[in-house]
C-alpha cells in the first residue's frame, strides 16, 4: 500500500479508513500460539473435549485474535509519508465478543477516531477496531487501539 500524506489521513478522522483481507485462524495457528504462550487450555487444543462444550469445537485464543491486529493493520491502513517507525502505545478498550471457531476467517475494520501531534514529528493515532468473523453476525472483538508514529 502506498504511503499517504499526514493531512490526507487527518481528513479521514471519523471514517472507516480500511478493511483488511481475511486471515484464517486454523487449528495449526491456534496450536502454535498455545505453545508459544503456554496456554494449552482444552478449548483451544483438545478437539474431542471441546466438542462437549457449547462451542462444539476448538476456538482460537482471544489473545491470538487480538495479536492479529498488527497484520490486519499493515494490510488495511496506509503508512504516513515519512514514517521512521511506528509503535504500539496501548489500548483503551478491548472486549472479546464472540468466539472464533477453529478454521474461521477473520478480518479487521479500522476507523480513525483521533490523530494528533503532541510533539513535532510524533503522531498519536487512535483507532476503533472491529474484528469480523466471516459468516457471523457479531464480531470476534472490538477495541480502541492507540499507536504512535514517528516521522523522519
Amino acid at each position: 500500500m502506498k504511503p499517504i500524506p499526514l493531512n490526507t489521513l487527518k481528513d479521514q478522522i471519523g471514517t472507516l479508513v480500511g478493511t483488511s483481507r481475511w486471515f484464517e485462524l486454523d487449528q495449526t495457528r491456534i496450536d502454535q500460539f498455545g505453545r508459544v504462550t503456554e496456554d494449552d487450555q482444552f478449548i483451544h487444543s483438545d478437539s474431542e473435549r471441546a466438542k462437549e462444550t457449547h462451542f462444539g469445537t476448538t476456538i482460537a485464543h482471544g489473545f491470538l485474535t487480538l495479536s492479529m491486529l498488527s497484520a490486519m493493520m499493515y494490510d488495511a491502513v496506509p503508512e504516513i509519508d515519512g514514517t521512521k517507525m511506528g509503535i504500539n502505545y496501548g489500548f483503551d478498550k478491548i472486549r472479546f465478543i464472540s468466539p472464533v471457531r477453529s478454521g474461521s476467517n477473520v478480518r479487521g475494520h479500522f476507523t480513525l477516531v483521533d490523530l494528533r501531534e503532541p510533539k513535532p514529528k510524533e503522531i498519536t493515532n487512535v483507532w476503533d477496531i472491529s474484528v469480523e468473523i466471516q459468516g457471523e453476525k457479531r464480531p470476534a472483538l472490538i477495541a480502541q487501539w492507540i499507536g504512535r508514529t514517528y516521522l523522519g
